[in-house]
């Protein structure tokens, strides 16, 4: 019954979100890439109307099911950046990123799209991800972020604190450059919830 409770509350939270209007959503529209085969993950959105919350694909039927939210800021790291769109995919529980196809394009089930509020903020309602079953590596959730007018770019992933993987050497290089990817895991009332901050520019990927 508590569970019950629990998941009828989160539909509720998502479904009072507060959209985005017409205004925000011609910033980025104009943007997007015609070519739907070959553009970024990150543009095929168009279909659903984006907020400042989003929730990933099988959320109500996995076992670690979990909340993250945070604020994305301006490169100043101080000021709260409105109308960002922060993309993610992820394995499922078992660390197999699940593939669909659409429109003779694959893509990656587990998937979730915001459009951050005009205090920076999001949420995504997901679930733990696995480890990657054909390699030795961290489980992570990756991130994609587009600004106004501007070329979006990937981000560092989201990593556990609590990952066997993440060795003594590994957690110190990482707390060097950028610890706040590294997001711990609290268990509240049936699902664990994580924040992580964004500050854009500073946690771009090199691209080559």
């Amino acid at each position: 019954m508590k569970n019950l409770l629990t998941l009828l509350s989160l539909l509720i939270i998502v479904s009072f979100s507060t959209p985005v209007n017409a205004q925000e959503t011609n910033e980025t529209s104009s943007d997007i890439p015609q070519n739907y085969k070959k553009r970024s993950p990150i543009y095929d959105y168009t279909e659903k109307q984006l907020n400042s919350v989003d929730t990933i694909p099988d959320f109500a039927a996995r076992s670690n099911k979990l909340k993250i939210t945070g604020t994305i800021y301006e490169n100043d790291g101080v000021t709260p950046a409105k109308n960002v769109l922060l993309f993610i995919h992820q394995a499922d529980e078992d660390g197999n990123f699940k593939l669909k196809r659409h429109n003779k394009k694959r893509y990656v089930k587990h998937r979730g799209w915001i459009r951050t509020d005009a205090n920076g903020r999001y949420t995504f309602y997901t679930f733990v991800p696995g480890k990657y079953i054909y390699g030795n590596e961290l489980a992570q959730i990756l991130p994609i972020v587009k600004e106004p007018n501007k070329p979006e770019y990937k981000i560092e992933s989201f990593i556990f604190d609590n990952d066997p993987l993440l060795t003594k050497s590994c957690r110190l290089k990482i707390e060097q450059t950028n610890p706040g990817r590294i997001i711990k895991l609290d268990k509240k009332e049936g699902l664990f919830v994580a924040n992580r901050d964004i500050v854009l520019g500073k946690e771009a990927i090199a691209e080559y």
